[in-house]
């Protein structure tokens, strides 16, 4: 097969070459968006009195019929054909004959390839946000049910004090919707269509380049016809964005993973979404929310790899760029399957209410509340109320209690000896101090742990999910 280009060459290229220089077997993806590009480009060609109507009417015809045979499997793609390009360019012009070679005017694979990549980034953000709020809102749909649900909240994965499994969720919540967030500030800024810009110096033809972007679905033409060919921010900005996703994934998975253990108890995994041993057959392993975890690290890989690559190349277009697209396609099918999975399993987990409050009692989770007491009581500085409360956990832990369970009678007698015999002591107050959903109710202030606060997130999530996708 004579390649598009080879009439400067006089010798075939070797077919080591061949295998090594083709993109084929992987940006065939971009068929879609190749042709739905070259179907604007022929309109335009033909707006600006490059094509005749009958030529035009050909060559949508013979793309749309190309389409057709791709999307029913029956087009050949071939290793001659070297890239997605060629070999839909190449199979118009078998289809149509000499017109379908008149579709390459004013134009260049290397600006075809930066709108089909930037084509296919833009989509598949769009639909990496739907799923990340249908993740959202099942996570929120479980969130509701479980506003009073008392569990440990841990820092440096200690106990720390009490929440509720609701108030956890939302939390996750927040950071899919910066995810979300991110995902639509990136699809802002790479908003300028490269299309027109040709191999890197623009070309001689009134190409209606503006025209062209709108008809595209992109708010301008870019600037810069050499920056336009020589940049992959768009791809980076995907894979940043998603290694982001993967991160959130990564520790909620965590959790998912320490919460099913037997050590906690707080969560298990349906049989759908779990796994057994093949020598230990009591065992139920929460495989699921492992590749979660461990999936964080390929994505996190991808975006490196394409970053080196980019990495000092000079400008404008560079061989080097045929690199980019393997690693947008891993990480787009990585995160977008474990969205749906984590998704499908969340909606069968099974919680485990009275193991959540009963490991409320231990870890002394009432602490701080007892020093605001003092604090609010006495009038004292927090560092003291600070010192007097740990005294306090250190006569609990003699006893084998939890500060929540200690008998009131002789908190008030170790109150008296480090604050004083003559101060009054309102042991309503003071038991109110060391009850557990008490603590967690009165955490009411904006973005707290209250049952009302959280209900008031819930709805504050939902209305930006209503508002924004």
């Amino acid at each position: 097969m004579t390649k598009l280009w080879g009439s400067r060459f006089n010798e075939s290229a070797n077919e080591l070459l061949e295998r090594f220089n083709a993109s084929i077997e992987f940006d065939k993806n971009l068929w879609e968006e190749d042709i739905q590009g070259s179907i604007e480009h022929a309109k335009m060609l033909y707006a600006i009195g490059l094509l005749e109507v009958a030529e035009l009417d050909s060559i949508l015809a013979g793309l749309q019929e190309i389409s057709k045979e791709i999307r029913e499997g029956t087009f050949r793609f071939t290793l001659e054909n070297e890239d997605i390009h060629t070999a839909i360019e190449s199979a118009l012009s078998k289809k149509i004959g000499q017109v379908g070679k008149k579709l390459h005017t004013a134009r260049s694979r290397n600006d075809q390839v930066a709108l089909d990549l930037m084509l296919y980034c833009r989509k598949k953000s769009k639909i990496l946000q739907k799923i990340l709020s249908t993740l959202m809102q099942t996570l929120l749909n479980i969130a509701k049910e479980h506003t009073q649900t008392l569990m440990p909240g841990m820092t440096h994965l200690q106990h720390a004090q009490p929440i509720s499994f609701g108030y956890h969720l939302v939390a996750w919540c927040v950071g899919f919707k910066r995810d979300i967030q991110r995902l639509h500030a990136s699809l802002l800024i790479n908003s300028e269509c490269p299309l027109g810009s040709a191999a890197m110096a623009g070309t001689p033809y009134k190409n209606e380049r503006e025209n062209l972007a709108q008809s595209l679905g992109f708010e301008s033409a870019s600037i810069n016809a050499m920056d336009s060919v020589a940049q992959r921010d768009f791809a980076l900005d995907l894979l940043y964005n998603i290694a982001m996703i993967m991160l959130h994934v990564s520790r909620l998975a965590e959790e998912l993973i320490i919460w099913s253990s037997y050590e906690f108890g707080f969560v298990q995994f349906s049989d759908n979404f779990a796994t057994g041993s093949s020598i230990m057959p009591q065992k139920k392993n929460p495989d699921v929310a492992e590749l979660l975890r461990g999936k964080c690290g390929r994505a996190y890989g991808n975006l490196i790899s394409l970053l080196t690559t980019m990495k000092s190349l000079p400008f404008a277009y560079n061989k080097d760029m045929q690199e980019d697209k393997e690693a947008v396609f891993d990480s787009v099918q990585t995160a977008c399957i474990c969205l749906e999975i984590l998704n499908e399993s969340l909606k069968t987990l099974s919680i485990n209410k009275e193991k959540m409050r009963k490991m409320c009692e231990v870890g002394h989770l009432v602490a701080t509340d007892l020093a605001d007491f003092l604090v609010q009581e006495y009038h004292i500085p927090f560092r003291e109320a600070h010192h007097i409360t740990g005294v306090c956990v250190r006569y609990a832990e003699k006893g084998g209690l939890d500060l929540s369970k200690i008998d009131v009678q002789d908190l008030e007698s170790i109150l008296l000896q480090e604050l004083g015999q003559d101060i009054i002591i309102d042991k309503d107050k003071l038991a109110s101090a060391l009850n557990l959903e008490h603590s967690m109710q009165r955490r009411n202030s904006l973005g707290g742990c209250s049952s009302d606060e959280v209900k008031r997130q819930i709805h504050t999530l939902e209305q930006w999910l209503q508002d924004n996708l």
